[in-house]
């Protein structure tokens, strides 16, 4: 399992505004469609976990080279 992202404080907002979109659809009926929605947040996700490991991985080779970041 990866482990989770360290989100900014614009993808939190985003999230929730994504999630709070869903909450008001799932009030309007069970089965609307919130697939598009659930595709934004999956993506916002992806680029934090993508970002936290890059960070990651230059912190790693700053360390191995000697160098402080």
């Amino acid at each position: 399992m990866a482990k989770d992202p360290k989100f900014t404080p614009g993808e939190i907002t985003q999230i929730a505004w994504y999630t709070a979109r869903m909450a008001k659809r799932g009030i309007a009926s069970q089965t609307v469609y919130q697939g598009d929605l659930e595709r934004k947040v999956d993506r916002i996700i992806d680029r934090a976990r993508e970002r936290t490991e890059q960070e990651e991985r230059e912190a790693a080779a700053a360390k191995k080279s000697g160098k402080r970041k």
